[in-house]
C-alpha cells in the first residue's frame, strides 16, 4: 500500500506552485475610440508562428527575456496602459532589473533618482519631464516605477548629443544597423516623417540622429541591471530597423525580445517583431497638414 503521506506530495506540490504564481492584474478598458468592433481588437499574435496568445501567455514568453522592447505608438492611451499592466504583470512573475525609458534625457537622471525615497506634489516638475511627451500618458508608468525598488533609466541622447549628431552626421559601426536595406528604409521613415518638407541636404543628418538614438537605446539596454525593459517609438524598437539591430552589432548575449503594440488595422511583419498586441485606434489624424501649418 502507498504510503498516505507519499500520495499527498503531488498534490501538496502543486497548490505550493500554484500559490507562488501570482495572479495577473486585470487588463485595462479600451480608452480610443477608433476599431472596437475589429475582430483584432486585443489579439496578441506570436510572429514567428501566427499562433494567437492569451495575456498569461504573452507574459510567461516575455519574462524569461534578460531583455523586452516595448514598441508604442506615442499618443495612443491604450498602449501606455498596456505598458503599465506589462510592467506590473511582469514585475509578480520575477524582479523587474530596470525600466528604459526613451523620454528621459541622461540629464534628468540624478533628478529621477532623487525621487525613489518619495514622491514631491507636483513630479514633472521635479524631473523636468519634457512637454513633448504627454505626462497625463506617461505618469502613470514614471510613478509605477519609481514606486518600485528597480532603477527607472533614461535611455534617450542628450540635447547636445543630438545636435553633434545633426551638425556631424555618422554612423554607429556595424553592419547589421547599417546595412544597406537598413539604412535606406530608415531613409524613407525620416522623410516621411517630416513630411516631404525636409530639404534633402538635411535627410543625412536626421537618419545620423535616427541611428545615434538607437546605438544609445541599445547601450543603456546592454548596462541597464537585467531583466530590462526599454519603451520607445515602435520605429526604434523594430527588429528590422531599429535597436535590436544595434544589440546584435554590440555583441548582446542573450535573447532580446521586441513587442509591438500596434492599432488596430496596422500590418505588422514577422521581421518587425517577435510580437504584436493589438489596441483600439485613434481617430485618425492629417499629422502633416498640421506640420504644414506651423510657423
Amino acid at each position: 500500500m502507498r504510503h498516505p503521506l507519499l500520495s499527498c506530495i503531488p498534490i501538496c506540490l502543486a497548490l505550493v506552485l500554484a500559490g507562488c504564481q501570482a495572479s495577473l492584474p486585470p487588463l485595462p478598458a479600451w480608452q480610443s475610440s477608433e476599431g472596437r468592433d475589429s475582430a483584432q481588437l486585443g489579439q496578441i499574435r506570436e510572429l514567428s508562428t501566427g499562433r494567437l496568445l492569451n495575456p498569461e501567455q504573452l507574459v510567461e514568453r516575455l519574462a524569461v527575456a534578460p531583455r523586452v522592447l516595448v514598441g508604442e505608438k506615442h499618443d495612443n492611451p491604450d498602449q501606455h496602459a498596456l505598458q503599465l499592466w506589462l510592467l506590473q504583470a511582469l514585475d509578480s512573475r520575477r524582479p523587474q532589473g530596470s525600466l528604459l525609458l526613451e523620454m528621459l534625457e541622461p540629464g534628468q537622471q540624478a533628478r529621477v533618482d532623487a525621487q525613489k525615497g518619495g514622491l514631491p506634489a507636483d513630479l514633472p516638475k521635479a524631473l523636468d519631464w519634457q512637454a513633448g511627451w504627454d505626462w497625463n500618458l506617461y505618469g502613470p508608468i514614471v510613478r509605477e516605477a519609481l514606486a518600485r525598488p528597480y532603477p527607472l533609466l533614461a535611455a534617450n541622447l542628450t540635447p547636445v548629443d543630438i545636435k553633434q549628431a545633426y551638425r556631424q552626421p555618422s554612423t554607429p559601426p556595424g553592419s547589421r544597423s547599417n546595412a544597406p536595406a537598413v539604412v535606406q528604409a530608415l531613409g524613407e521613415y525620416v522623410r516621411a516623417g517630416h513630411c516631404d518638407l525636409l530639404p534633402a541636404s538635411q535627410l543625412p543628418a536626421m537618419l545620423s540622429v535616427q541611428q545615434q538614438r538607437d546605438r544609445r537605446m541599445a547601450e543603456r539596454l546592454l548596462d541597464a541591471p537585467q531583466p530590462a525593459m526599454l519603451f520607445a517609438g515602435s520605429f526604434h524598437a523594430r527588429k528590422d530597423l531599429g535597436v535590436p539591430l544595434h544589440l546584435i552589432d554590440l555583441g548582446a548575449q542573450g535573447e532580446s525580445l521586441v513587442l509591438l503594440l500596434a492599432e488596430v488595422g496596422e500590418v505588422i511583419e514577422p521581421a518587425m517583431a517577435d510580437y504584436v498586441w493589438y489596441t483600439a485606434a485613434l481617430p485618425a489624424q492629417d499629422y502633416c497638414a498640421q506640420l504644414r501649418k506651423a510657423p
